[in-house]
């Protein structure tokens, strides 16, 4: 086994708590909000192939971070694998800090999108929390890369979202077994909330609107592919979390075999619910009035329409207190996760040192906690709809992609690593889940636009980290690189 960090975390989270802080990650807002955006993108019920192909993609992925989560058993999780795959000294110490370098914008804004999603759905039993106070459009040109465009904007509500950020830091302000028993009970909130859900439209589902499908659905035409990526996006957005568990691996018991097993468990339980929850939805709701809500903000309240069409007004609210449950305990798990890979960076030199120092009683990197739940509550002020293909894109390239290749890589290069875990079917699913993200990335109307941001982004990253580099005689500006090749072959 790994030898724990040298700040000594507790290794205090089994298999079912891993599984359950995975899978409160995974349901959060968003699959509440989405559905009319999936299936407005492929114009009918047969939107349903985004959820199933998306489940066999993050099934894919899962096995990558599966392989290298036991293989690598440390906090902060693709900050280890990179520098691993690429060189410590060499390649893997840019990748490393590019990776770093977007999550300080896509782990707060992850954060901050279940905390505005909680303030959405707060809005239809207090609809005052909807006038907005402050709105102001924001837009700049780049030589070479165009218009970017973002819009601030602040209502009663975000003053909620931003609350809830900052109780989440407070319960997260305490030793890792604690928190472990918290997710199970959050947990339990969340499973009540899907199983009412998918209780309601199987027992009044009528197969005549759940397949109501339009002429030509699955003509193999341009619209059809470009909708299934569109799809696609918005599915693998809802699905991500199921890699929680490798963020925080330094604090797991038995690593090498309860990161895959609630990699795996998490994947398979949250397709299954999506899938049934959306098949079930569709039968009661006809898909056309979805499509007319996908650009307005009736798509905040579906599920409370949904329920209160079935049951009545009063039990639209206790649906709607049950999201906001689900939209709390993915952002508590989002924060727990992320909050440790700062601190993983730092510990090695490649992060501000604060970022290392852990609470002296209850183990923990408060520094690192304090700081991504910060930056979170700020980010509640943007727009949720500007950002999320945005993050969808960069993190597919900086991240997904290099990881998944690297999987290959590392299984090349370095074929006597220790792989307590090992892909099924390899090189199969890696495969599979490069080709998928790229369909993702490329395959959607108009995605030139995010992948402007992504390209900003990653290009800004390599100036700071460069000049970074200069001034600390690190790679690639190393005076002894034929020494620093040596010594890392030799690790």
């Amino acid at each position: 086994m790994t030898p724990d960090e040298p700040n000594k975390l507790i290794r205090g989270v089994g298999v079912t708590g891993a599984t359950t802080l995975n899978m409160i990650d995974m349901i959060g807002v968003g699959p509440f909000i989405t559905m009319p955006l999936i299936i407005a993108a492929m114009g009918g019920p047969q939107a349903m192939l985004g959820w199933i192909f998306g489940a066999l993609l993050v099934i894919c992925d899962g096995l990558v971070w599966a392989e290298l989560g036991a293989a690598m058993p440390r906090s902060g999780g693709p900050y280890n694998y990179l520098q691993e795959i690429y060189g410590k000294k060499r390649m893997g110490r840019l990748m490393s800090f590019l990776f770093i370098w977007q999550l300080q914008f896509s782990a707060p804004l992850s954060m901050a999108s279940g905390c505005l999603g909680f303030a959405l759905y707060a809005t239809y039993i207090f609809p005052d929390l909807g006038n907005t106070l402050f709105q102001q459009d924001l837009k700049t040109t780049i030589p070479f890369v165009g218009d970017l465009s973002a819009s601030v904007l602040a209502t009663y509500g975000t003053f909620v979202a931003i609350g809830i950020c900052l109780l989440c830091m407070f319960l997260l302000y305490r030793k890792i077994t604690i928190i472990e028993k918290f997710g199970k009970f959050l947990w339990l909130g969340v499973m009540i909330t899907i199983v009412w859900i998918i209780f309601a439209g199987l027992t009044n589902f009528n197969p005549a609107i759940a397949f109501d499908f339009p002429p030509d659905a699955f003509a193999l035409k341009p619209e059809f592919f470009l909708g299934l990526g569109a799809a696609l996006l918005i599915a693998v957005y809802d699905y991500w979390g199921y890699y929680n568990v490798n963020f925080f691996a330094g604090e797991v018991k038995d690593p090498e075999k309860t990161i895959p097993r609630s990699i795996i468990l998490s994947i398979v339980s949250v397709s299954a619910i999506y899938i049934v929850m959306n098949i079930a939805i569709l039968g009661v709701i006809p898909w056309r009035e979805f499509m007319e809500t996908a650009n307005s903000d009736a798509r905040r309240f579906v599920i409370s329409v949904f329920i209160e069409r079935l049951y009545g007004s009063t039990a639209g609210v206790i649906a709607t207190i049950l999201i906001m449950w689900t939209a709390f305990a993915s952002v508590f798990s989002l924060l727990l996760g992320y909050s440790r890979v700062p601190y993983a960076a730092s510990l090695d030199g490649n992060y501000f040192k604060i970022f290392s120092k852990v609470h002296p009683k209850h183990r923990f990197p408060y520094v690192s906690l304090l700081m991504m739940g910060g930056i979170a509550a700020a980010f509640c002020f943007l727009r949720l709809a500007d950002v999320i293909a945005a993050l969808v894109v960069i993190r597919i390239i900086v991240q997904f992609l290099a990881q998944i290749v690297g999987v290959i890589v590392l299984r090349q290069t370095k074929p006597d690593f220790p792989r307590p875990f090992k892909m099924w079917l390899y090189p199969i699913p890696a495969l599979i889940a490069i080709i998928g993200f790229l369909y993702v990335l490329f395959m959607r109307p108009n995605f030139q636009k995010e992948v402007k941001y992504a390209a900003v982004l990653i290009v800004l990253g390599v100036i700071i980290y460069l000049v970074r580099s200069y001034k600390r005689a690190e790679f690639p500006f190393n005076k002894d690189d034929t020494d620093e090749l040596q010594i890392e072959a030799a690790e």
